[in-house]
């Protein structure tokens, strides 16, 4: 078996307003699940059946100092979605702030968003099943 992500966990200070993000992007994803943990006041995992988004409530009312590439830590989750474009013009229409967009490369293009935690999300689409083109860094 191939090693693969199977989830990411993140603190957020309103875990209802991460999973809106979260499901206006990619309204084909689902809850798995929910409940309350020994250290997290209430937790959501949002995702398929074989990868997820876990959102921790941990008590945080602010985000912390961290600022995505110049503090190490996470800069961006990259996301591969199917079309793209509708999803930027979901998030746009339910008010989140877009960040810089890449429409110019000939086999994939790549929207970013950020949630109100001001965490980074990287949407992208590819447009051909050639790995070599995909990830051609040209």
């Amino acid at each position: 078996m191939q090693p693969y992500l199977e989830h990411l966990n993140i603190t957020s200070t309103d875990v209802d307003e991460t999973v809106r993000f979260l499901l206006t992007a990619m309204p084909e994803l689902q809850i798995r699940g929910s409940g309350e943990g020994e250290k997290a006041e209430r937790w959501v995992h949002v995702g398929t059946d074989n990868c997820y988004i876990c959102i921790e409530d941990r008590g945080a009312t602010e985000k912390g100092p961290h600022q995505p590439y110049v503090h190490p830590g996470l800069n961006h989750i990259g996301i591969v979605v199917s079309d793209a474009k509708s999803l930027a013009e979901r998030l746009l229409t339910a008010g989140f702030r877009e960040g810089s967009t890449y429409l110019d490369h000939p086999h994939r293009h790549r929207y970013y968003f950020y949630d109100h935690d001001d965490n980074e999300y990287e949407f992208l689409q590819y447009l051909s099943d050639d790995n070599a083109e995909r990830h051609s860094y040209d």
